[in-house]
């Protein structure tokens, strides 16, 4: 929807695909959607559910046996960002490293994106050029 022709709207490391297509196999999942919502300190949060089936809305990205689908809502923030997957002695998690922030909240559980127009001034001159 938001896209640019011929670049995926995310990038999966080799430690998010791991983990996504283990989580895809383990219980059957067809893969995960991830989106946004308002919330946190900083005013919007990711999320990541399971999904069943693929809305037809869907921004569908695949990389080597595992699936991401994006929200609708969440395209245009989402476009450019590489989701990773760490583990570190205390915990584990996705991480996304994404280009249309702005600012996060010190504990990085929330962020804000960069304005809408902004946003869609970029993926137009990206398009161009």
């Amino acid at each position: 929807m938001f896209g640019i022709p011929g670049k995926q709207a995310v990038t999966l490391t080799p430690r998010a695909i791991a983990q996504i297509a283990k989580l895809m196999a383990r219980d059957g999942h067809q893969g995960l959607r991830i989106g946004v919502k308002k919330g946190g300190c900083a005013g919007m949060e990711y999320t990541m559910n399971f999904a069943e089936t693929v809305d037809p809305m869907d921004e569908v990205v695949e990389q080597d046996g595992a699936r991401v689908m994006i929200a609708p809502m969440a395209q245009m923030f989402l476009f450019g960002t590489e989701i990773d997957y760490h583990t570190i002695l205390l915990e584990s998690g996705f991480r996304f490293n994404n280009p249309n922030v702005a600012d996060a909240c010190g504990c990085g559980e929330s962020i804000k994106f960069k304005d809408v127009e902004d946003l869609a001034a970029e993926r137009a001159e990206q398009a161009r050029g």
